[in-house]
């Protein structure tokens, strides 16, 4: 059985020294060892940005894609070999600017994989601009006077596009957050994983200290229903998104790829696909 140990590989990781990315990779390395995974039945698969560079930090199949692009290539992959555990990952500017689209669209469809999204609130890559998740008056080099718009809200807008696993984590909380990972990975559709992964080099406003003065665990919350949409919906809105934990969870909907039948029992990866001498002349005479 694999380890911890088996999902890292020998390239170090060049974030910024304190960077909540670290313990994301380590939560989800630990997540894989858990649940039973080998490196060769995992593919991670990222966007661009700082949080992209995770697929080439963990020893599994992996694609550092293009950026915002992250998710319809995980779909392909997991479409292709469903037997695979497909985790898709990326920043927040990454999923919810120009990757947005794909997002809602994953979210409503229900795959049996998991989206990690690292949200630190800003760009890191491009040395500090404000994101889609920046709140209104974060003052940033593209905002010197404030930001002006309102942010996306991504627990709500998960829920209300259809998704059937949504969780929110802490990367300072890297016992809770591999638990998380666990289920999102267990989980029979579509997982989506909000984690605060704060910038300690350019975003010096949600730090880890502002986050643990912040934020509300699911489990102090007085008669919380995580398989309540609406019971989920309303502690979002009164907690102002500022949760950590499974937020909601529908069991009852099934996954993308079991109601389509032409994929049967064996994935597309593992099919005999090939066409004989007899079937290849009948299709070219069609042509001729």
């Amino acid at each position: 059985m694999a380890t911890f140990k088996d999902f890292r590989n020998n390239v170090k990781p060049n974030w910024c020294p304190g960077c909540g990315d670290f313990s994301v990779q380590a939560a989800i390395q630990k997540a894989a060892a858990n649940v039973g995974l080998e490196p060769e039945e995992v593919a991670v698969i990222t966007g661009i940005g700082c949080s992209g560079r995770l697929s080439g930090y963990i020893n599994a199949y992996g694609v550092h894609g293009v950026h915002g692009r992250s998710l319809p290539l995980a779909q392909g992959v997991k479409m292709a070999n469903k037997d695979l555990t497909v985790i898709a990952s990326g920043g927040d500017g990454d999923g919810y600017a120009i990757g947005m689209g794909h997002t809602i669209h994953a979210l409503r469809r229900n795959m049996n994989m998991t989206y990690i999204v690292m949200d630190n609130q800003i760009y890191g890559l491009t040395k500090g601009q404000t994101s889609p998740s920046s709140a209104p008056g974060f003052i940033t080099k593209s905002t010197p006077k404030g930001n002006i718009e309102q942010n996306v809200a991504p627990l709500e807008l998960a829920i209300s596009s259809g998704a059937t696993f949504v969780a929110q984590g802490f990367s300072s909380d890297i016992k809770g957050l591999t638990k998380m990972i666990e289920e999102a990975i267990n989980h029979d559709g579509f997982s989506f994983v909000n984690v605060f992964s704060p910038c300690v080099t350019y975003n010096k406003v949600n730090t880890y200290d502002w986050f643990k003065e912040n934020l509300t665990s699911i489990e102090d919350i007085e008669d919380y229903d995580a398989t309540d949409k609406q019971n989920a919906m309303r502690n979002i809105l009164a907690y102002e998104s500022l949760v950590k934990g499974i937020v909601y969870q529908d069991s009852e909907t099934p996954s993308y790829e079991s109601q389509i039948d032409e994929l049967g029992e064996t994935s597309l990866a593992k099919k005999d696909i090939h066409i004989d001498e007899t079937q290849f002349n009948e299709l070219i005479e069609q042509f001729v």
